[in-house]
């Protein structure tokens, strides 16, 4: 290689470096540090198939994946003799293996999301082939009750396939699972199948005291939740936990491999299962815990300081998701903010500190 060439990746390294300083406006935790696990880059480690069946391809890390899975079906309260679950490459990966499961259950069900949904959710949709129904939104971002039910009465031939948000991707929007039962009861609907994204919440409710219950205990079906947001990870990735007895309906055995077919993909990432494994066991739940009541902290201090300089600014219960008017293009850009619309946010996650707010509302006030 020539020396340009690595001069051009030294370039590019100091220019990622420089980026991560303004990285405030997207759900990923920057402070991390997987040195200890370089060494294993060297190696092809591929978790193509089953991760609770052995295969013939041993150069793999489903030991740790086995671990990282019994740490969140814990954590969520899965039936620990009926739960099962994989390594994702992200949570747009988990969410579209919760509605395959789903609609392989219910070949006649409709899918019921709210308006506040992530973006690739009815791109999912779409490549499923799954019929589906819009359902408003409140102004905090959670479902709109009365609307579900409304549908819900206009189509009841059809199973319903309810896809949750613990956690909406600009507001940070909780639906409650009980009011979504609730409603599901009401109208005397015997089958249903309930999918919760919980991409970043779900690595924050759980270490919040009273926070509302959306694990399995509540009857979900199936959960996404992603790696590289709160735990911070260089590689994207998340984990999809579901019931064994579903998934058990669509596994196929290939001979190839000499395991399972039951996963979205045919090979998988064997090296985040590493990273998770890594982060769990430095971090543990209490770590975890002190993490996410510092991000709350300075995501309650980011409302109060950004209101004091005249910026409205406002979030929900539980919500480390600071929501204000979308500002100038330039104070989007310089701070690479999420925007939708007329609104803006700053997600206080663990690189965002108490410094980097009192910049971010002196930029926004000077434009008030």
């Amino acid at each position: 290689m020539k020396k340009s060439d690595l001069q051009k990746i030294k370039n590019f390294e100091a220019l990622v470096k420089g980026q991560e300083k303004t990285f405030v406006g997207y759900p990923v935790n920057t402070q991390f540090d997987y040195s200890d696990l370089y060494g294993l880059l060297s190696y092809p480690l591929n978790n193509v198939g089953d991760p609770f069946a052995e295969g013939y391809y041993h150069l793999n890390s489903r030991e740790f994946e086995l671990e990282v899975l019994d740490w969140f079906a814990r954590l969520n309260h899965a039936p620990l003799d009926n739960y099962w679950g994989y390594v994702t490459n992200g949570g747009t990966e988990g969410n579209m293996y919760g509605l395959y499961l789903a609609r392989e259950l219910y070949p006649k069900g409709v899918v019921y999301y709210s308006q506040d949904t992530h973006y690739s959710v009815s791109k999912n949709i779409r490549m499923l082939g799954m019929e589906h129904v819009m359902i408003k939104s409140r102004q905090n971002g959670e479902m709109d009750y009365q609307d579900l039910r409304e549908m819900l009465s206009t189509w009841r031939c059809a199973p319903p396939i309810i896809f949750a948000n613990i956690g909406t991707t600009m507001k940070e929007g909780i639906d409650d699972i009980d009011e979504i039962k609730k409603v599901l009861h009401s109208l005397a609907i015997p089958e249903y199948y309930i999918h919760v994204d919980a991409a970043l919440a779900g690595m924050t409710l759980p270490f919040i005291d009273n926070t509302p219950i959306y694990d399995f205990t509540t009857g979900v079906q199936s959960m996404s939740i992603s790696g590289h947001k709160f735990i911070g990870s260089p590689v994207p990735c998340g984990i999809v936990l579901a019931l064994k007895s579903n998934v058990g309906r669509i596994a196929r055995a290939i001979e190839y491999v000499g395991s399972l077919d039951s996963t979205v993909s045919g090979s998988r990432n064997g090296f985040t299962p590493i990273v998770l494994w890594y982060a769990m066991k430095k971090y543990g739940f209490n770590g975890f815990k002190k993490m996410v009541r510092k991000c709350v902290r300075n995501a309650e201090y980011a409302v109060r300081s950004f209101n004091a300089k005249g910026v409205k600014a406002w979030k929900n219960d539980f919500a480390i998701t600071v929501v204000f008017p979308r500002p100038s293009d330039k104070i989007v850009k310089k701070w690479q903010l999420a925007v939708q619309d007329d609104i803006a946010h700053v997600i206080c996650m663990p690189q965002v500190c108490k410094q980097v707010i009192d910049k971010i509302g002196e930029d926004l006030a000077n434009e008030t």
